[in-house]
C-alpha cells in the first residue's frame, strides 16, 4: 500500500513538472503512466453522494468513495513539484530556453506514439479525431497572447481553463495561461506565495477540475478510441508550441501614466544550424527527453504487470 502511494506521489511529481512547462501537459504524463482514467473517475466521484457521506461523518466511506489515498498522494506530488520547480524552471526558461524546450520536445514527441498505441482499433472516426485534435492544438499555438490581467474573476477564469487543459493530454495549462496573458503573473505568484492571485486561481482550478472530470469520464466510457485519438492529435499539434528553435515576438505597449509594457504577440519558428555545437546539445537533450519518458513508461508497464 505504501509502495503504491509512493509510486503515485512520484507520478504526481512528474505531472507537476510537466504542468509548469509551456507546451507540456500533466495529463499526458498521467495517460502514459497508466493513472489517467483512475484520476478522472476519482475526481468525478467528488459529488453530492460524497458530500452527504462527509456531512454524516462517515469518514471511511467518504475516503473510499473519492479514492482519497490515491488523490492525496497524487496531488501532494503535483503540489510539491510545482512549488519546488517553479523558480528553477522560471530560471531555465529565461536563461536556457532552447535547451529546456528541447528536452521537453523529445518527451512529448515520443508520447505521441505511446498514447496513440493505446487506441484499440484505428478506424475512420479515430483518424478524423486525430486530425481534429492536431488542428486544434496548432490553432491554439498560432493565437496571439492577451495582456496580463490580475482581476479576481479573470484569474478565476484562468484557473478553470488552465485546469481543464492541464488534464487534457497534449493541451498545456501553462501555454493556455500564456495565451490568456497571465503565465508570468501566476508563475511569479507561486514563487512569492501571493495569495491575492493564488486564491482565485485555486478556486477556479478546483471548480474546473470537478466539472470537467464528469465530461471526460462520460466521453472515455462511450468513445474510448476516438477520445484517445483526439488526445494524440492534441499532443502531436502541441509540438509546434514547444519547438525549441523559435523567436518570441514582443510588442511594447505605451500606457497613460504608467511605464511601457512588453507583451508577447506570437512566435517565429526557424530551423537550427547543424554547424552549431548548441544545436547538437539540444538534439542530445531531445533524445534524452524521449528516452526518459520511454523508461518511465516501461517502468509503469512492469509495475502494472506485477500488480
Amino acid at each position: 500500500m505504501l509502495s503504491q502511494s509512493i509510486s503515485v506521489f512520484l507520478k504526481g511529481l512528474a505531472m507537476g513538472a510537466a504542468n509548469v512547462i509551456p507546451g507540456v501537459s500533466g495529463g499526458t504524463i498521467a495517460l502514459i503512466t497508466g493513472i489517467y482514467e483512475r484520476l478522472i473517475n476519482a475526481i468525478k466521484s467528488i459529488d453530492l453522494k460524497a458530500l452527504k457521506l462527509l456531512l454524516n461523518q462517515q469518514w471511511r466511506a467518504f475516503w473510499t468513495e473519492i479514492d482519497g489515498t490515491f488523490l492525496t498522494a497524487l496531488f501532494a506530488g503535483i503540489g510539491v513539484s510545482i512549488i519546488s520547480l517553479a523558480k528553477l524552471l522560471e530560471f531555465l526558461l529565461e536563461k536556457h530556453e532552447t535547451l529546456t524546450m528541447a528536452f521537453f520536445f523529445g518527451l512529448i514527441l515520443i508520447s505521441v506514439f505511446l498514447v496513440a498505441r493505446t487506441v484499440r482499433t484505428w478506424g475512420v472516426t479515430s483518424y478524423i479525431a486525430l486530425a481534429i485534435g492536431t488542428a486544434i492544438a496548432i490553432g491554439i499555438a498560432l493565437l496571439a497572447p492577451a495582456t496580463e490581467n490580475s482581476a479576481f474573476l479573470y484569474v478565476f477564469a484562468c484557473g478553470i481553463v488552465a485546469m481543464c487543459s492541464m488534464i487534457l493530454p497534449g493541451l498545456s495549462g501553462s501555454f493556455v495561461l500564456i495565451i490568456m496573458g497571465n503565465y508570468a503573473l501566476i508563475l511569479g505568484a507561486i514563487g512569492s506565495f501571493d495569495m491575492s492571485i493564488l486564491i482565485p486561481l485555486a478556486l477556479g482550478c478546483g471548480f474546473g477540475l470537478i466539472a470537467f472530470s464528469h465530461v471526460l469520464a462520460w466521453v472515455f466510457k462511450n468513445f474510448h478510441d476516438q477520445t484517445i485519438a483526439l488526445m494524440s492529435g492534441f499532443i502531436l499539434g502541441s509540438l509546434a508550441i514547444i519547438w525549441p528553435w523559435k523567436n518570441t515576438l514582443i510588442n511594447t505597449i505605451q500606457r497613460d501614466g504608467k511605464p511601457p509594457k512588453e507583451v508577447v504577440t506570437g512566435y517565429e519558428w526557424f530551423l537550427p544550424s547543424l554547424a552549431s555545437a548548441a544545436t547538437w546539445l539540444a538534439i542530445a537533450l531531445i533524445i534524452a527527453g524521449a528516452v526518459s519518458l520511454w523508461l518511465m513508461e516501461k517502468s509503469t508497464s512492469s509495475e502494472n504487470a506485477e500488480s
